[in-house]
């Protein structure tokens, strides 16, 4: 009798792991898609845009990042592939860069590719309020959005998922 009721659980255990997959619209978000030139981050589902959002640029946003400081936002493929909560940004998820392109790329420029490139919240700041962060490009290579956003976007995006940025 254990042993039937052991495998029962087991059963509805497995099932409510393969409903957790969060959805948006009904479709499960397969890939994010940054456009650069538009400020816009797009969740993906099937080849179908499911919803987009407005987003924040490295300072320099024009061009792909090359090297450590340079302040701009990568262009390429990459995978969302960890993910942190932050005293200063909110939420954030880390965006695989460098990928091997990136890197010999900055070896034959002799520097170095820089890291820790991610989606991330704006600042929590008396002096400065939301609003001032999502006008402009702020961040030193990273993608920002509203915290309300972010907080929807890390409910949605599972770690493993495709990020494909363009010019």
């Amino acid at each position: 009798m254990r042993w039937l009721l052991a495998a029962l659980c087991l059963s509805f255990a497995a099932l409510t792991q393969a409903n957790a997959t969060p959805t948006l619209e009904g479709q499960a978000v397969d890939k994010v898609l940054v456009l650069k030139s538009e400020r816009k981050l797009h969740l993906m589902g099937k080849g179908s845009v499911l919803k987009s959002y407005k987003v924040s640029l490295g300072k320099q946003p024009q061009g792909a990042k090359q090297r450590e400081g340079d302040r701009r936002t990568p262009e390429g493929f990459y995978w969302i592939d960890w993910r942190k909560t932050s005293d200063k940004y909110n939420l954030a998820l880390h965006i695989s860069y460098p990928n091997i392109r990136d890197q010999s790329n900055a070896h034959k420029a002799g520097v170095t590719a820089g890291g820790m490139i991610m989606i991330h919240g704006t600042p929590i700041d008396e002096e400065y309020p939301e609003w001032y962060f999502t006008s402009l490009d702020w961040t030193e290579g990273c993608i920002a959005m509203t915290n309300a956003d972010m907080q929807e976007i890390w409910s949605l995006v599972k770690d493993g998922t495709l990020i494909e940025i363009r010019p």
